[in-house]
């Protein structure tokens, strides 16, 4: 299933994408894809669903309905840093021995195609193209072997982030990284019956047409189940909790001489099965 949020920012209805690529209004089986809507048996209950009985939507999704972030009331979204080998040498810093973590805070999250502003006094706003793991089935301690149960499903994220705030600011890098607007997310949720390996997908970014980033997930450091197990010795984890497991190399700050974006330009990006997001950068 593709499940989705449509509708007005901070008015977003619960929906499905069906076989045409219709959306089917779910607003009278479920209050909000999040939650225990994302419960093992809540999706199973969504599945056994005929979405030719349910409510169709005026519009085409991501053409004239908008289209919001993919997880409604997310209590964490969680960020991994320098997941991938050649990101880490781009960056100019080295492999971690465990996953850097940090945290993307809940108001950066945004529609696929909504604006990307760029902060007041950003001089390096830069880009990151990402999968997110969404979990379903919560939980502390879990094991690696069973890590792969929890999980609800995936989604796209631009993990949009302001160089300077984030590395020259002092203290962790959360100031560069949880802005408005940094957290693009979706356009839907796949669930995770539908991707069967999330190791296998290539990501791409553009700007402007011109590609920086191609990649596949194939090659992080620390593959998702790893990340579900690691994350869960140091908090709990919560039905529609969001893990962004890394971005592959192809950054702005990595170009030589480094690439930032500007007002006025267009940023498309995507994972493999999983959708496209387009985003128009703005001042804020």
């Amino acid at each position: 299933m593709k499940l989705l949020r449509f509708g007005m920012r901070g008015q977003e209805k619960p929906g499905v994408l069906d076989q045409h690529g219709q959306v089917r209004d779910l607003s009278a089986v479920v209050a909000d894809i999040g939650g225990a809507a994302l419960l093992p048996n809540s999706l199973a209950q969504l599945r056994g669903l005929d979405l030719t009985t349910l409510p169709r939507v005026d519009g085409l999704a991501q053409k004239d309905l908008r289209l919001g972030p993919c997880v409604g009331q997310v209590g964490k979204c969680i960020c991994i840093g320098l997941n991938y080998a050649d990101h880490a040498a781009e960056s100019g810093m080295p492999v971690p021995p465990e996953p850097v973590v940090f945290s993307k805070w809940t108001s950066a999250l945004m529609g696929p195609d909504d604006p990307i502003e760029i902060p007041r006094g950003s001089v390096k706003t830069d880009w990151e193209v990402e999968l997110a793991v969404v979990i379903g089935l919560g939980g502390r301690y879990i094991d690696e072997a069973d890590a792969m149960r929890h999980v609800a499903g995936y989604c796209v994220m631009n993990d949009v982030s302001e160089r300077d705030f984030q590395l020259n600011r002092s203290g962790t890098w959360d100031k560069g990284k949880g802005c408005d607007s940094f957290g693009p997310l979706g356009p839907w949720l796949v669930t995770a019956d539908e991707v069967p390996d999330p190791q296998a997908l290539r990501l791409w970014l553009e700007v402007d047409g011109k590609t920086y980033q191609n990649g596949s997930t194939a090659t992080m450091v620390y593959g998702v189940p790893f990340l579900i197990s690691y994350l869960s010795r140091f908090m709990s984890l919560q039905p529609g909790d969001v893990i962004s497991t890394g971005t592959p190399p192809g950054v702005g700050m990595g170009q030589k001489p480094p690439v930032f974006l500007r007002e006025g330009q267009t940023v498309r990006l995507g994972v493999e099965g999983l959708g496209v997001q387009t985003q128009r950068t703005v001042q804020a």
